[in-house]
């Protein structure tokens, strides 16, 4: 059975532009699209009999809704295979569910009630930090929101070699048919190892190149089962943060890791993924990976 991408809708331009990039990605993949509206208000108000003519306006809001981003998705592309669902449910427990079967999540960076000023949306956010599968917040400028760039950011930290976020880069790379820029950040500690060999040597050159050791090994066995993905790797000194915010101004799409661990039901983002979802020039995909 494929796995649906599946889009979070809530009447928001934020969400309808989450529907517009979904619908090209589905495209992209040749999966199905379903567009999930949460709501409680059938919990609260009952199930309106077959016999009554009256529709509460919640029913006729959320039925609006998907109506809408449904009509929008299929003059987008009417070859994409699309299902719609409103399901009595709070948002972020709605879409977590549905990420038990999904090939991935997609939300827009701002949902209809957020407070004005907030740079990321609530339910995004809950979302991203908790999913099972990976969750793409549709953000950034015109340019990356569009796929001009022909370019996927992908920042290797330290999860092991093969994870999730690095077989989901090449994936993604591959459908596109674009570059894959894997970048890897590094950086002196403030306090310099007394080991002998770095002390005669070039500490900086050292670190460097255990940078590319690292990324070598985190891509290599994703890069032998995509041979036709153009990778370009990257070392750079500095802040993780600083270095790919600043590239994903010329990305389609930054993807990152984020550590799952079991037992653990808070929010799991971690630095990284948390200011890029927030800041990034392009859409994010958070890519959990259990530890």
């Amino acid at each position: 059975m494929e796995l649906p991408l599946v889009v979070g809708v809530d009447g928001s331009e934020s969400s309808l532009g989450a529907v517009d990039w979904a619908v090209e990605e589905a495209a992209r993949h040749g999966i199905p699209l379903r567009l999930v509206y949460a709501s409680l208000w059938e919990r609260y108000e009952g199930e309106v009999p077959s016999y009554s003519v009256d529709r509460p306006a919640e029913q006729v809001l959320a039925d609006e809704i998907v109506g809408t981003a449904a009509e929008r998705a299929h003059q987008r592309n009417p070859d994409v295979k699309l299902s719609i669902e409103v399901v009595p449910e709070e948002a972020v427990t709605a879409l977590l569910r549905e990420g038990h079967n999904a090939f991935a999540i997609v939300t827009g960076s701002r949902g209809r009630g957020d407070l004005t000023g907030l740079l990321l949306g609530s339910v995004s956010l809950a979302v991203a930090a908790r999913a099972d599968c990976p969750v793409i917040v549709v953000r950034g400028d015109m340019a990356g929101l569009s796929g001009t760039h022909e370019r996927i950011l992908l920042g290797v930290g330290d999860l092991a070699a093969g994870s999730g976020a690095v077989r989901f880069a090449f994936r993604e790379a591959e459908a596109r048919g674009c570059t894959l820029d894997a970048l890897r950040a590094w950086r002196r500690p403030a306090h310099e190892t007394t080991d002998h060999t770095l002390l005669t040597g070039d500490a900086a050159k050292f670190h460097e190149m255990r940078a590319a050791t690292l990324l070598d090994e985190a891509l290599g066995r994703a890069a032998g089962d995509h041979p036709a993905v153009q990778v370009r790797r990257a070392t750079v000194e500095g802040p993780a943060r600083k270095v790919l915010l600043e590239r994903s101004a010329t990305a389609d799409l930054l993807i990152v890791g984020a550590e799952r661990r079991p037992g653990h039901f808070g929010l799991q983002l971690g630095r990284l993924a948390h200011t890029a979802l927030h800041h990034a020039a392009c859409p994010v995909a958070v890519v959990p990976q259990r530890v």
